[in-house]
């Protein structure tokens, strides 16, 4: 059983209906109750009004499970001394953990999936409105045009999408020479998607590559940015979206794109989870990201195109580029993000993280000794990703 702050509801319900009721009251835990919705006095459903929000009272866990499956009667911490919440008797309230919105959809479509648990909009918030779903279940055939260039992509709706609640959109670009076919094959979120219940896209590249800096497509007006910008929205009109739940993932010179993304696009895309590149130096490839972004990275040490090592190579268009290598690429992330103190020790999976950032994100490097050019865990990778969204 988990300890919970019900004072942390005072943080996301209106101030308008709290009134005086809540001053004083901060999160304890830096937790956040659940089920919430904002009230002032009563709540129907059997839900009663404790600190400003709507949530189950309980004294026994068997009192939660009518209300969702998983739900757990949570005791409340101790308030702050001469801190009162109006409504709050009980000393308990359910509460009910989640890995995507699909898990709360027993309560209700305005219920999401919030740091780890089912919440419904407050602070002023409003449910997200679903779009009519123009997408099929499974895989579907895209075309979109940017500037006077049609671009084609494969966007999958996993078999447990209602359009009921939005679902999280993942972005999957293929290698160099590539094609979207191949990199649904191989990567592994097809099937993660499939699992965890997200929404994933394949774009196609030009000449199967990507534009990033001097590297690596021969036409170097290719727009990939407004291209992969465009192809969020025209999934977020097709089907249910979470517009905070984007991100962006790829190997080689499609892990080289989700970097640019993250570079260029930080107000669309929450983390990116790149393998078998690195990012340029910065007068190649200028990183100024708009915000702090989630970063993880799988990186191979005996990768012998692009170097663990980074340094001057020839790009396969005939650019001299110059990679910051593996560990340079890790630092030049965690300084964007302004991440504090040291990394942690490498993990049985050979991931680091600086986990003290700006805006509570994260940098990861995951590094296989003696791995070469491949994908990274789709696993690892949205165990991190899934975590973060944008503010």
């Amino acid at each position: 059983m988990r300890s919970k702050v019900i004072a942390a509801a005072c943080l996301l319900a209106s101030a308008a209906l709290l009134g005086a009721s809540c001053k004083g009251l901060g999160p304890q835990t830096g937790s956040e109750t659940n089920f919430l919705t904002s009230c002032d006095a009563g709540c129907g459903d059997g839900l009663a009004c404790i600190c400003g929000v709507c949530t189950r009272a309980c004294s026994a866990e068997g009192e939660c499970a009518a209300l969702a499956s998983g739900a757990q009667c949570v005791a409340v911490a101790e308030r702050p001394v001469g801190a009162a919440c109006a409504g709050a008797e009980s000393a308990a309230f359910c509460d009910l953990s989640c890995s995507d919105h699909a898990d709360c959809e027993p309560l209700g479509a305005p219920f999401r999936c919030q740091g780890g648990f089912c919440r419904a909009p407050g602070d002023g918030e409003t449910a997200a409105t679903c779009p009519v779903t123009t997408l099929s279940v499974g895989d579907n055939d895209r075309t979109l045009t940017v500037g006077d260039t049609t671009r084609s992509y494969v966007v999958r709706l996993p078999a447990s999408y209602t359009g009921a609640s939005p679902l999280p959109l993942v972005l999957d670009f293929h290698t160099l020479g590539g094609t979207s076919a191949a990199e649904a094959e191989a990567s592994g979120y097809r099937e993660l998607a499939e699992r965890e219940g997200f929404i994933v896209a394949w774009p196609q590249g030009i000449e199967g590559a990507w534009n990033i800096g001097p590297c690596c497509t021969s036409s170097r007006d290719v727009d990939d940015v407004g291209f992969a910008r465009a192809l969020v929205q025209e999934v977020q009109a097709e089907a249910c979206v979470d517009v905070k739940r984007v991100y962006a993932v790829g190997v080689a010179n499609g892990g080289g794109m989700a970097y640019h993304l993250a570079c260029n696009a930080a107000d669309v895309f929450a983390g990116v989870a790149p393998s078998a590149f690195d990012l340029l130096a910065e007068s190649e490839q200028p990183c100024q990201p708009a915000r702090p972004v989630t970063e993880i990275s799988f990186r191979g040490t005996a990768d012998v195109l692009v170097p663990y090592a980074g340094g001057a190579q020839q790009a396969p268009n005939g650019a001299n580029i110059t990679f910051l290598g593996a560990v340079g690429t890790f630092e030049r992330w965690a300084a964007l993000n302004q991440c504090t103190g040291s990394p942690s020790a490498a993990d049985e999976s050979g991931c680091s993280t600086y986990s003290t950032c700006a805006g509570g994100v994260e940098v990861t490097l995951c590094t296989a000794q003696g791995g070469g050019t491949a994908w990274g865990s789709a696993e690892i990778g949205w165990a991190t990703l899934k975590r973060h969204s944008l503010p």
